[in-house]
């Protein structure tokens, strides 16, 4: 780890892990990339900014150099008017109505450590030699505009962190239209576009695509990150696998709506950017005050989509999750949605409970149905009040009774929604998101409180704090099931009305570091209808997300191979439930079921005391089974061997840091009528070690399981699936 500039040839060089990252000042102040890619070192650095001349339509700043044009300068921070007609990384309105600015380096400084981000999630660094941040200061000295670009580097991992703080310094306001985290000019477009799409029940999975010459982009504009699309994108070299070829990736830490996109412009050159999305948005920015915009993460892998996995893994695992569960083995749960949906009652509950006691869990999780009058999901969110009725002894007194049986207790909220039928909107109904003379659109007949406004976010607070006092929670799930619409607040004036979706995320933000901060002994699973909310935003402040509400195991390859993409196992979220499935009435086989599920945050959706004896004998198996690799699961290494993209056939496998123990898992989708015989090569192994399948006498060498490969035996029927777990001998 190390950032120095040479004053001489007035270059930045940044070296985080096995990466470099070049940057110089060129000509009177602009800010030029040079390299991103594998180290170099720093006397390597020579003659890397293009000098090819380029034809007239490329306008010249500099009349006495016809060569330079800032239409094909590679930039850290491009703007748009002054000669670049590519797309911009910002864009700002000023108070004559023009909207030309161009900033130009004024200053920097290398700091140890890496500053927190004011009001925003980011990673962090816990010792200032872990981490250094160079944070470089632009000026448009005629618009009154300063503009700090921050770059952090570290000492354990290949990642870059970025983010920009444009700031007022003058007395005349300033609209931001736009301002993303992150600008990267590559020198060619001979790349691959990777990202993960897709919609309720059926999240991130992977797409890949060739670039062409214009813009690919995606975006969310719901007000979240979104089931639809993922805040992360990436190119590759169009040979790039698993375990070769190039990859450069962006992710942005961040949980609303947002902008991911490459372009590729006239010479064939690609800009990479991401940020918050510039459709509807505006922010009004007054002297002397700043917007700070979230912070990107980049990760280049000279080791193909897996070499970038594990980097934002690692990176997100240890400096970005927080608090007292970060490195903790997570409890093995039972959640009564499936099993009762609304119709419940304590004793209904317990017969539950008391199964999953025997069983071996260790949670129980009492999700949608507990408060109000919540028979249905047409009515009382934001009446945070337990209903008696359903739970004459209170939480309170349920939450004795699981804890008798020795299961901790978990309990579901969706604090961020309000239903039309409450008590709360009767009394406040301009505390939704709305719009003046319009229709207040619903969505499973909810509304979305604006968490914009402080006396939305102090009740909220306040209402969770004495729920979560009022009883020994161990485990909150927090729900949000549903996008914005008419966004809108009652109390922004008209010129800030656009800044409400950003705000309502700067509100939420704000809550969450409340809650989590004064509850540090609870663990918070984040949940958006499922996955629609799988950011690295959200990871901040809870270690965990529900993965999806899909809980197919079939469906759950390909949702769960995607989230590992970006996001390390111990943030997935995946239970078995019953079947046929709900969401797809498939029927698969407990072990299967069981199999993907244990690939994640293991636990169970289903009604415990309606198993018949072997499948709780099965149950009991697996409970044990995941509770001796649950560490190696949720903390190793991650190794993607088989795509359910690609074929018939999805493997991934775990692998301990010191590479002493191994955890595979196998799944044949569809049978196959006298199919090949097959073999799995596993992945990560020492070739020099042996290791002992566990439940057999058979031992391999570390180099047989890598370049031979496992011999996998023949399996019969549909949806099948095996398990191998090496320890070494």
């Amino acid at each position: 780890m190390a950032i120095w500039y040479d004053e001489q040839t007035r270059t930045f060089h940044l070296q985080s892990g096995s990466v470099s990252y070049v940057m110089q000042i060129v000509k009177d102040g602009y800010l030029a990339h040079l390299y991103w890619g594998r180290k170099i070192r720093g006397t390597a650095i020579h003659d890397m900014m293009p000098k090819s001349f380029r034809p007239s339509f490329n306008p010249n700043p500099f009349p006495e150099d016809e060569t330079f044009s800032l239409d094909t300068l590679p930039q850290e921070v491009p703007g748009y008017g002054t000669s670049d007609f590519r797309s911009p990384a910002y864009q700002v309105r000023l108070a004559n109505g023009t909207t030309v600015a161009e900033f130009k380096v004024t200053g920097h400084r290398i700091v140890a450590g890496k500053p927190a981000l004011e009001g925003l999630p980011a990673v962090y660094a816990e010792s200032d030699d872990e981490a250094q941040t160079l944070e470089i200061e632009l000026e448009d000295a005629a618009a009154k505009l300063k503009l700090i670009a921050s770059y952090t580097a570290f000492r354990d991992s290949d990642a870059i962190a970025r983010s920009v703080r444009l700031v007022n310094v003058g007395h005349e306001p300033v609209r931001v239209l736009r301002l993303l985290s992150a600008s990267v000019d590559l020198p060619h477009s001979r790349f691959d576009a990777v990202h993960l799409w897709g919609t309720w029940a059926r999240e991130r999975h992977l797409a890949r695509r060739a670039l062409m010459p214009g813009v690919q982009a995606i975006e969310s504009r719901r007000g979240s990150s979104s089931h639809q699309h993922n805040p992360f994108f990436a190119v590759v070299s169009p040979d790039a696998t698993e375990d070769h070829g190039e990859v450069y990736a962006m992710n942005l830490v961040y949980s609303g709506s947002f902008l991911a996109q490459a372009e590729v412009d006239q010479f064939a050159s690609t800009r990479l950017s991401i940020g918050l999305n510039p459709f509807d948005f505006e922010w009004l920015l007054e002297g002397g005050e700043s917007l700070q915009a979230p912070e990107a993460v980049l990760v280049y892998s000279p080791e193909g989509l897996g070499g970038m996995s594990r980097t934002f893994h690692k990176l997100y695992r240890t400096r970005l999750c927080r608090g007292a569960f970060r490195d903790k083995e997570r409890p093995i749960l039972i959640n009564n949605w499936e099993a009762t949906y609304f119709d419940f009652d304590s004793e209904k509950l317990m017969k539950i409970v008391r199964a999953a006691k025997e069983l071996g869990l260790e949670l129980f999780v009492l999700d949608d149905g507990w408060f109000g009058k919540r028979n249905d999901d047409k009515r009382s969110l934001g009446d945070w009040f337990v209903n008696t009725d359903k739970l004459p002894e209170g939480l309170d007194g349920l939450a004795a009774k699981v804890n008798e049986q020795g299961l901790g207790f978990g309990l579901w909220v969706e604090p961020e929604m309000i239903s039309p039928d409450s008590d709360l909107y009767r009394a406040h109904p301009d505390w939704c998101l709305h719009v003046p003379d319009h229709r207040r659109t619903l969505a499973r007949t909810q509304l979305v409180l604006d968490f914009s406004r402080q006396d939305v976010r102090d009740y909220i607070v306040e209402r969770l704090t004495a729920i979560f006092s009022s009883a020994p929670i161990s485990y909150v799930k927090w729900d949000m099931n549903r996008n914005m619409t008419e966004i809108g607040s009652a109390l922004l004036p008209p010129e800030r009305q656009r800044e409400t979706a950003h705000r309502y995320m700067l509100g939420l933000y704000e809550v969450l570091e409340k809650i989590t901060s004064s509850f540090p002994n609870i663990l918070f699973e984040s949940c958006s209808g499922g996955g629609g909310r799988f950011d690295a935003g959200m990871l901040y402040y809870m270690p965990q997300t529900w993965t999806s509400d899909d809980t197919d195991a079939i469906e759950r390859l390909k949702i769960q191979y995607g989230t590992s993409l970006v996001y390390p196992v111990s943030a997935m979220g995946s239970h078995v439930s019953a079947v046929p499935n709900h969401q797809v009435h498939r029927i698969t086989s407990l072990t299967t079921r069981g199999h993907v599920a244990m690939s994640g945050n293991f636990g169970y959706e289903l009604d415990l005391s309606k198993l018949a004896d072997e499948e709780k004998a099965e149950i009991a198996r697996q409970v044990e089974e995941y509770k001796e690799i649950r560490g190696l699961v949720q903390q190793g290494d991650f190794y993607r061997l088989l795509s359910p993209f690609e074929g018939n056939e999805t493997a991934w496998q775990f692998v301990s840091a010191d590479k002493s123990e191994t955890y595979a898992i196998y799944v044949r989708t569809l049978a196959v009528p006298n199919g090949p015989l097959g073999r799995l090569r596993l992945k990560g192994l020492d070739p020099n070690k042996t290791y002992a399948l566990r439940g057999t006498d058979r031992v391999y060498g570390g180099d047989e399981l890598m370049y031979a490969g496992l011999p996998l035996p023949v399996l019969e029927g549909d949806f099948r699936s095996l398990a191998f777990y090496f320890k070494e001998a």
